[in-house]
């Protein structure tokens, strides 16, 4: 049988499965088949569907307690999870963390917080169409990114703050399917470094110990200083490097697709959104004369995977350059960066580095 989830695309859409597809949300919790819509008004704080009663969209969110973690979804398998879909207000981006654990296992394999996840670093809605991540007016949050497992899937959102964090809406589809022996799973990881030390670099992945392959990346930059921010070098070590890296761009805007500052005109960013990269966001003033400036970029090595037998390591250098300052000559830069580094690996994974708590995770 083929399976449903690598990547087939429309040339598959034909194809006869044995598949079972479920879903999960705020009145099906359990995504168990003929589960939905079963939902009533009693005990609803806001009782929309009084005059309707059952069926008619009773309980559609749930309300996240202050430093709950609440468990979106208990799945047992095999299957693999298809689609993602959240909206809670932007407020609440990087106050909720979302967390995957695959098969039983006790450290989580995906831990972001929500928006970075969907690329929404900023707490900031803007638009994404893009294969595995879709943003749509106004803050719905969609994953198309294939999550197998084998033996269950436990989704978490963990709210970080003591404050009830209301208007939660999500919808998780998966299907019921076997695994083929040589499928990975998917990881993602949050890391922020703020500001980047003088010469020094941003992390993006360390530590990966395992059989893979790199499939994505999000950044959020912050630029402290004016002048223009995106001269530093994506590197990816692999398999064993150590100083010098086997894969090395030529620039940061360059590997994001884009090129010349992402000026279009001359001192004025060009936002774009495509099904592989984009610069998708641009907060504050135009052209290099503004610090804090905000950005938001992203690129999906679907196409073009980076592969590795043993580990991986990945990095950028915060570097730039003004006009005036000795024929543009580059310098290191003191600018705030978070990324999500995504990738699919064979468990078990190396933990990662414990994720910082609500201040350090703030948006200043």
């Amino acid at each position: 049988m083929l399976p449903s989830f690598p990547g087939h695309g429309l040339g598959s859409i034909t194809l006869l499965s044995n598949a079972r597809t479920r879903s999960i949300t705020a009145e099906n919790p359990r995504g168990e088949k003929g589960g939905g819509a079963r939902a009533t008004t009693e005990g609803i704080s806001w009782p929309a569907a009084r005059d309707l009663g059952q069926g008619w969209k009773c309980d559609p969110a749930v309300i996240i307690q202050p430093n709950q973690l609440f468990t979106m979804a208990e799945i047992q398998g095999p299957g693999v999870i298809q689609h993602i879909w959240i909206t809670t207000h932007c407020r609440n981006w990087r106050k909720l963390i979302l967390r995957a654990y695959w098969d039983g296992e006790e450290t989580p394999s995906i831990e972001c917080p929500l928006g970075d996840f969907f690329c929404m670093g900023w707490n900031t809605h803007a638009n994404i169409v893009s294969i595995p991540i879709a943003v749509n007016p106004n803050g719905g949050l969609n994953s198309y990114w294939p999550m197998p497992f084998r033996k269950s899937a436990r989704i978490t959102i963990e709210n970080t703050t003591d404050m009830e964090l209301g208007h939660f809406y999500y919808q998780l589809t998966w299907s019921e399917e076997e695994i083929p022996d040589e499928t990975a799973y998917l990881h993602a990881q949050w890391r922020r470094t703020n500001p980047v030390p003088h010469k020094d670099v941003h992390t993006l992945l360390d530590g990966v110990e395992g059989h893979g392959h790199y499939v994505g990346t999000y950044l959020a930059w912050q630029a402290n200083s004016s002048g223009w921010w995106g001269e530093g070098e994506v590197k990816f070590y692999l398999d064993g490097d150590d100083e010098f890296p086997t894969i090395c761009g030529t620039g940061t805007e360059d590997y994001f697709g884009g090129a010349w500052n992402f000026e279009q005109p001359a001192g004025t960013y060009k936002t774009y959104t495509g099904p592989y990269l984009g610069f998708h966001q641009h907060v504050g003033g135009d052209g290099q004369t503004v610090a804090g400036r905000r950005f938001g970029m992203y690129r999906w090595h679907l196409p073009d995977p980076i592969r590795f037998a043993r580990d991986l390591r990945v990095t950028v250098q915060a570097l730039g350059w003004k006009e005036l300052r000795d024929n543009r000559r580059y310098h290191s830069l003191r600018d705030d960066l978070a990324s999500v580094a995504y990738w699919y690996q064979s468990e078990p994974h190396a933990p990662f580095p414990t994720l910082p708590g609500p201040d350090d995770l703030e948006i200043i």
